[in-house]
């Protein structure tokens, strides 16, 4: 699993079972990454463009670092501004754009098996 620095400090707000979910995965299977120059000018691309508002910036900023860091799966609960088709196609086309490949983004539920 590949978590961002942005994601520890949100999980650290989150209800304790959703906390808990990634205690149980052992370290040595944890990559961290964190918010990299290329990162932040691709999120600011994103809001150029019109896919998210300025007042999103976090939410974009999550998906530029899975896509810089080009993980196979960006996997949220953000139904607004992250796991929206619309949205999706955006960035992608953002993405593309800016040298960077497609990016898959699911719900938790499409990734979890016997969940």
């Amino acid at each position: 699993m590949v978590l961002s620095d942005l994601t520890i400090k949100e999980l650290e707000k989150s209800p304790p079972g959703i906390r808990s979910i990634i205690r149980k995965i052992p370290e040595v299977f944890i990559e961290i990454v964190t918010l990299s120059d290329d990162a932040v000018e691709l999120a600011k691309s994103y809001i150029q463009y019109g896919v998210i508002g300025k007042r999103y910036i976090v939410d974009s900023q999550h998906i530029a670092i899975a896509t810089v860091e080009r993980v196979d799966v960006l996997v949220s609960w953000n139904f607004k501004h992250i796991v929206n088709l619309f949205k999706i196609r955006g960035y992608n086309a953002v993405n593309l754009r800016s040298g960077y490949p497609v990016i898959e983004i699911r719900t938790p539920r499409e990734v979890l098996e016997n969940e």
